[in-house]
C-alpha cells in the first residue's frame, strides 16, 4: 500500500470473496486501511476481463492477490485440466499489463516454503501457484519477498548486486 501511495491514481483489485464470517471480516479491515480516494473492483476469477478497459487516470493499479485468485479458479474448475486454464489466464492478465501505462503491485504468496501439502489439491494449489508466482516474477521490474515485515529485492540478489 505505500508503494501505491506514491502517486497518482490508485485501483484496488480485491480477489478475496466473502463466503464466511471470518473472511467478512479480513474484508471489511481491509477496506478500512485502503484511503478513501482509492477506486476498488472486487473480482475474483474473471481478472483480464475486468482489467481490459482501465481508465486511463489509473496511475496504479494494486493487485491483492494472486494467491486467492489461483485457489478461487482452482476450485471453481476442480480437475488437471483446471491447471492449463489458469495459467493461460494468468499470461492473459499479464497481457493486460503489458499493453497499459499504469504500474502494476501485485500481491502473492510463497506457499511452496512450508510443508508439502497432504492432499492432491493442495499440492496442485502449491504447483500451480507457484507457476503463476513464476511468471509474474519474470516480467516484473521488481520482485519483493517480505520476511518478518523487511523486504528483500529478488531480482536485485539474482542480478548479483
Amino acid at each position: 500500500m505505500r508503494l501505491a501511495e506514491q502517486g497518482g491514481d490508485v485501483l484496488f483489485v480485491a480477489t478475496a470473496e466473502p463466503l464466511d464470517d471470518e473472511m467478512r471480516t479480513r474484508i471489511a479491515a481491509h477496506r478500512m486501511e485502503r484511503p478513501a480516494t482509492w477506486a476498488t473492483l472486487e473480482e475474483p476469477l474473471d481478472l483480464a476481463a475486468a482489467l481490459a478497459h482501465l481508465a486511463p487516470s489509473v496511475a496504479t493499479v494494486v493487485l491483492d492477490c494472486l494467491t486467492l485468485w489461483v485457489s478461487n479458479r482452482l476450485l471453481l474448475q476442480d480437475n488437471p485440466a483446471a491447471d492449463a486454464t489458469i495459467l493461460a489466464e494468468a499470461e492473459r492478465l499479464l497481457d493486460r499489463y503489458a499493453g497499459g501505462t499504469a504500474t502494476w503491485i501485485v500481491v502473492s504468496n510463497e506457499v511452496g516454503l512450508g510443508l508439502v501439502p497432504d492432499t492432491e489439491l493442495g499440492r496442485r494449489y502449491r504447483d500451480i501457484l507457484g507457476e503463476v508466482n513464476q511468471r509474474f516474477a519474470q516480467r516484473a521490474e521488481r520482485v519483493l519477498l517480505m520476511v518478518a515485515g523487511l523486504p528483500v529485492d529478488l531480482k536485485r540478489l539474482h542480478a548479483g548486486e
